[in-house]
């Protein structure tokens, strides 16, 4: 580790930083945030499934139910030459800490640690139960990760009322923002068959560019709605155009495109599939069509759990927060159907992903008296 601030959630997100927990791999993370917990009295069931590491660690008994919801994977690197230091060294220049998943979501991840371990301190015998759940497959193809323990916690019965994700997204200051929902994700792979032949002889071919670009078109072109509460409107994007066979004089004998629709509460995604079909159809495509399901939107209304952490967040920023529902998707949309009320908050996003990701050191220190006072709020403790 190279600076000199003294801080337990800062040493703590060095600690996880340093290991290469790239998805889906944990890379130990979750092994050592359990030890933590199981030292301040949280019961821990590591929950494997495939190659996937899930923690799930509460304390208490009872309702009413908060978790926090988080993950130990990180995207890959990418270029490391064009990091200005090791992604998986971690590293203090100009107030900020550098590395490979400081802003998503390892340094949320620490601060849930230490506001837990500070509540149950403050508070051992506390209403409720309060709980972590993380994953180190949120940053892939989430298989063996929430879903799994949603559908565990589904056979259990496990109540779950509140959920707080920690994803990045705070805009430009911590606690600027409040998410209160997400889009449903839903995509596309579609194969249009043709003949392929010579393009001096289109009659004895069929061109599948030529026939599925009409279709495409009103795909693309298409108002699927006017939005719904705190949601844009449904969005459909092309990702992908891929045919032909690289020479100038011969007619494809299929093409493939790729898109995908981020969608609000006025659809499921199983309606915007006979949707999408219903266009390709009305062309005359001879087509196959693949979808990938990512989630359905989820979407809290306004009630005690916006309420506490649209103070909370005030006090933190000085003014009220933005309250939106944009962005990708997260693992909050797997425990909503659970019957949870969720929401996200989280350190500035500006740089996740990206070469020299980094979250701000001074809004590191404070992420954990964050979580903590939403946590008292909640459970009506203080």
């Amino acid at each position: 580790m190279n600076g000199t601030v003294d801080s337990n959630v800062f040493e703590l997100t060095c600690d996880l930083i340093a290991r290469r927990s790239i998805t889906t791999e944990d890379a130990g993370c979750q092994a050592l945030i359990a030890e933590r917990l199981e030292r301040a009295g949280f019961r821990c069931e590591h929950l494997r499934f495939g190659q996937t590491d899930n923690l799930w660690a509460t304390h208490g008994t009872g309702g009413p139910v908060l978790i926090l919801l988080g993950h130990t994977d990180v995207v890959p690197p990418g270029p490391i030459e064009q990091w200005t230091s090791d992604p998986f060294v971690p590293t203090v220049r100009d107030g900020n800490l550098y590395g490979r998943g400081a802003a998503d979501m390892k340094g949320s991840v620490a601060a849930f640690v230490i506001a837990l371990e500070r509540f149950v301190a403050e508070h051992p015998d506390h209403p409720g139960t309060v709980g972590l759940l993380l994953t180190s497959d949120e940053e892939g193809d989430a298989i063996d990760g929430v879903p799994k323990v949603a559908n565990l916690f589904r056979e259990r019965g496990q109540r779950i009322d509140w959920c707080i994700t920690g994803e990045p997204s705070s805009k430009a200051t911590l606690g600027d923002l409040l998410r209160v929902g997400r889009r449903g994700t839903l995509s596309a792979t579609l194969t249009v068959k043709g003949i392929q032949g010579h393009v001096a002889y289109p009659d004895k071919a069929r061109n599948p560019i030529h026939q599925a670009m009409p279709a495409l078109a009103e795909l693309a072109a298409r108002r699927w709605d006017e939005g719904y509460e705190n949601f844009p409107a449904t969005s459909l994007q092309i990702s992908n155009i891929h045919a032909g066979t690289g020479a100038n004089n011969v007619i494809p004998g299929e093409l493939q495109a790729m898109f995908n629709l981020r969608f609000n509460p006025n659809w499921r995604a199983e309606q915007l599939e006979a949707e999408c079909a219903a266009i390709l159809d009305r062309h005359g495509l001879e087509y196959d069509l693949r979808w990938h399901r990512g989630g359905e939107p989820f979407y809290t209304p306004e009630g005690p759990l916006r309420a506490a952490a649209r103070e909370v967040l005030t006090a933190f920023a000085g003014t009220p927060p933005e309250e939106n529902t944009a962005g990708g998707t997260s693992d909050a949309r797997f425990i909503a159907p659970l019957g949870a009320q969720c929401i996200e908050i989280g350190p500035v996003n500006a740089s996740i992903h990206k070469v020299d990701e980094h979250v701000s050191v001074a809004d590191l220190q404070r992420l954990p008296d964050l979580y903590r006072t939403l946590i008292g709020k909640m459970l009506q403790v203080g």
